[in-house]
């Protein structure tokens, strides 16, 4: 996947890509992500989610990318603006999530490579997240240079039922 296909997003061009960005939440959801919710995950609920984003969007606390293979939606991340007086250098990067369909193409790299640049120009030098302990996520923020904080154990509550631990990174860029 090229970088050429990774876009910041605006409120409208949020607005015009909901039906995609509701199906790629609902796919990974369902497919056992977690990233803040339980399968199965109703339309409804990953509409409302979506829509509380876009506001932010609106509101400049957040920065959508996404990325399109064509007309598709194959991914996407957040870049959560910290908006607190000292906290103007940070920001945190959430919600890393690629279709089931667009895996091992590059495209979480290349999120990141884009979520990253961007946070510079936003004048943001630390970026904070935090991951299943034990995921693909968690190896690929390693490989991208993300540094372990430490591990928070029984964080959430994973797609089977059973609590899971949390492995927090940072990156200074």
């Amino acid at each position: 996947m090229n970088e050429n296909e990774i876009k910041s997003l605006t409120y409208g061009e949020g607005i015009e890509l909901l039906p995609d960005l509701i199906s790629l939440l609902q796919d990974v959801v369902n497919g056992g992500a977690s990233v803040g919710f339980i399968p199965p995950l109703s339309r409804s609920t990953a509409s409302e989610y979506w829509r509380g984003v876009l506001a932010d969007l609106a509101a400049s606390r957040r920065l959508l990318f996404v990325a399109r293979e064509g007309n598709q939606v194959g991914g996407s991340v957040q870049l959560a603006l910290v908006t607190k007086e000292n906290g103007l250098h940070r920001a945190d990067v959430e919600k890393m999530i690629v279709h089931s369909h667009y895996r091992n193409r590059g495209i979480a790299r290349a999120l990141l490579s884009a979520l990253e640049t961007e946070a510079k120009k936003c004048g943001r030098t630390t970026l904070v997240l935090d991951t299943e302990e034990g995921s693909v996520a968690e190896a690929l923020y390693r490989k991208c240079g993300y540094t372990e904080v430490g591990k928070i154990p029984k964080y959430a509550l994973s797609a089977t039922g059973s609590l899971i631990s949390t492995v927090v990174f940072y990156k200074l860029l």
